[in-house]
């Protein structure tokens, strides 16, 4: 394999890997009940009020948003594009139902074991979140809107439309009877920023990984 298939492979793995540790993370964080993601959460509370899993509609949702990425963006699609769309929602049933059958469920209830999941999954799934996008693989449906946005409003940096785009989405989820929880908010205003660091570290230390 030539050096530009290892790259590739690597980013594949990697994409692969963040997307699955995302699912991870987001099934402990929603049994915790200590809020989540924008994304998850609009989720979360549009499937509940359909009385499907998470991951059936969220598959759904993404294919939707899909058709207006390959209308406005083709250049975001990729193999993460596809690895978010269903790895992510069926992570989170996989794992929920994992947890649910193996572990006490006091742990979920617990204020001390909740805030040490807390402080655990919510670092692990912003730097997983980061990680998958700035690979540049692809993003899903729902991250490359704003990235489409962002290439629209040049002189508008990208942090300030990922967290008007969370915020809006976040707004939706709980008019849908979602709880916006201070996860939530912290979410809403850290990702955007965090991606945009984690890009910018990765583009150093390693730019054959991070690089366009």
């Amino acid at each position: 394999m030539n050096e530009k298939g290892k790259i590739f492979a690597a980013r594949m793995v990697i994409v692969i890997l963040a997307t699955i540790l995302m699912g991870f993370c987001l099934s402990w964080l929603l049994l915790i009940d200590l809020g989540t993601d924008p994304c998850t959460m609009m989720n979360q509370a549009i499937s509940s009020k359909l009385g499907i899993s998470i991951g059936n509609w969220q598959a759904g949702f993404n294919i939707v948003l899909l058709v207006i990425v390959i209308i406005f963006g083709e250049r975001n699609l990729g193999v993460g594009t596809l690895a978010n769309m269903f790895l992510v929602g069926y992570s989170i049933d996989f794992f929920t139902w994992i947890w649910k059958k193996t572990l006490p469920q006091e742990i979920f209830t617990l204020w001390y074991t909740r805030a040490i999941i807390l402080v655990i999954a919510i670092v692990i799934f912003v730097i997983a979140a980061a990680v998958y996008m700035d690979v540049h693989m692809g993003t899903a449906p729902y991250d490359a809107i704003p990235v489409i946005i962002s290439a629209r409003l040049k002189k508008v940096p990208f942090k300030i439309i990922r967290m008007t785009f969370d915020f809006v989405v976040m707004i939706i989820g709980a008019l849908f009877g979602g709880s916006i929880e201070i996860i939530t908010i912290l979410m809403v205003l850290g990702l955007g920023p965090v991606i945009s660091a984690v890009g910018e570290f990765g583009a150093k230390r390693f730019p054959k990984i991070f690089g366009e």
